[in-house]
């Protein structure tokens, strides 16, 4: 397993890598299994024969929409959950990516994960490739450094704001436990890599403003005024070490590409 010390920007490194992983391999049909509007933007710019992209959010179908790019004919965005049997029944796919899926399909389907992998083998072609990213857990380990320390206060504030105001967190999974459910859903691992992170402005905006677009949903108006001023002050607090050091250094993402076993 590789190390990486990439500090380009974590999404395009990723698919860059997934990029270089593929190689002379046909690109073929591709299949988007939990798609947003980075991973349907990088899609699009492949030289595929045709490509699915699956969402639970009808909110993500709209946003996916509304990028830029043309959907061709032969191209599908459609709105489904994989607890559903017959979503693509007796497809197949040459390429499936898996991009943040594991994780974010806990608002969709909980303690479903450990089928995920199960659900999506009889879609991937004799000789094709599956590609998963994910993030390392990080909310629940205190970490020793100043950067780490406010990104796991950032993480945590996000989680404890979703659950009072009755929604659920993402549930991230390390890469060993994804190389563990992979392997007992019939593939076969070809590589595995970490991307180190380094969080920015835009991170700390987009975490925080998540948990104020929640606190008018509490049912203590007291405890949602505490969390905002809360907020605010954890925003300034990380705003200033970005400006001091430049980034919150802190965690990490991964890549790994599998096939099916023979």
């Amino acid at each position: 397993m590789l190390l990486s010390t990439n500090a380009n920007p974590r999404i395009s490194s990723l698919f860059r890598y997934i990029e270089s992983l593929q190689g002379d391999r046909p690109w073929g049909s591709v299949l988007d299994s939990g798609t947003g509007v980075k991973s349907l933007q990088w899609i699009r710019t492949l030289p595929t024969d045709r490509w699915t992209a699956i969402t639970a959010a009808a909110s993500m179908v709209d946003a996916t929409r509304a990028t830029p790019g043309d959907i061709r004919p032969q191209d599908r965005l459609m709105l489904g959950n994989w607890m559903d049997d017959n979503l693509l029944a007796g497809e197949t796919f040459d390429t499936v990516l898996v991009d943040y899926l594991v994780g974010a399909i806990e608002g969709f389907a909980p303690y479903w994960q450990d089928r995920l992998f199960e659900r999506l083998r009889p879609l991937v072609a004799d000789g094709g490739r599956l590609y998963v990213t994910g993030l390392e857990p990080y909310v629940q380990y205190r970490p020793n450094t100043e950067s780490g320390h406010v990104i796991w206060e950032i993480g945590r504030a996000r989680d404890a704001c979703l659950l009072l105001a009755g929604e659920r967190p993402y549930r991230e999974y390390p890469l060993e436990w994804i190389l563990r459910q992979l392997e007992r859903a019939g593939f076969l691992a070809v590589e595995s890599r970490y991307f180190p992170i380094r969080y920015g402005a835009r991170h700390v905006y987009g975490q925080l403003n998540m948990c104020r677009n929640r606190l008018e949903r509490f049912h203590s108006q007291a405890l949602g005024s505490s969390m905002r001023q809360y907020i605010d002050d954890l925003q300034s607090r990380a705003l200033a070490l970005i400006e001091r050091e430049g980034s919150l250094r802190y965690g990490r993402d991964y890549v790994i590409a599998v096939e099916p076993m023979p």
